[in-house]
């Protein structure tokens, strides 16, 4: 509903912007650039894929995950050898006594729930980060907007593949390269600093 609200809104703006055709029949005719309409969009798939800094935090997030899952695999893999090992001292009857047994496999119960303990942690880790990060992005981009917008635009929309809202316009609204360029463009001067 709220979907179809906007459409209608976008609808109503667009027709309200819209001037006489000059031959004075009252056909409306759209303006054809972004900034005469005042509405524009920003395809956020492709500005992630290709501003840096979205590339950047992609980057430190996938090395953060591969470095938790690397160090989450080794201390698994020692625990899977160790418990392999405790079987076949059991099956041979590698032990001197059954308290012997019992306290080594409750060592191995222990390590287990650490393990499991670890993996929660390092995933929470990872998605709190990744929520920081996100967050970071977002307020980046947004900031950058409020300021690009200013005498040029009164709305603009995001168009993406997951919550496309935009069933179609006309590439001259679309400010996603502008956008991108002008972005990169003061990335590289503050990673400069």
């Amino acid at each position: 509903m709220k979907k179809l609200f906007f459409a209608f809104a976008i609808a109503a703006t667009l027709l309200s912007s819209c001037q006489q055709a000059p031959n004075g029949q009252g056909s409306a005719v759209l303006p054809t650039d972004s900034t005469s309409l005042g509405i524009a969009f920003v395809n956020t798939d492709t500005l992630l894929s290709k501003y840096d800094y979205a590339i950047e935090i992609s980057d430190k997030l996938n090395n953060k995950a591969e470095n938790s899952r690397a160090s989450y695999n080794q201390k698994l893999r020692i625990f899977n050898q160790e418990l392999a090992e405790f079987q076949r001292k059991v099956q041979n009857n590698g032990f001197l006594s059954m308290e012997r047994a019992q306290s080594e496999q409750n060592r191995l119960q222990n390590q287990e729930r650490e393990l499991q303990a670890l993996n929660q942690q390092l995933s929470q880790e990872l998605m709190q980060e990744q929520a920081r990060l996100t967050t970071e992005l977002r307020d980046t981009v947004s900031n950058f907007l409020n300021e690009y917008a200013k005498g040029r635009y009164q709305l603009i929309l995001n168009n993406n593949i997951a919550n496309d809202i935009i069933l179609y316009s006309t590439p001259a609204i679309d400010i996603t390269e502008q956008v991108v360029e002008a972005l990169n463009a003061r990335y590289a001067k503050s990673s400069k600093n």
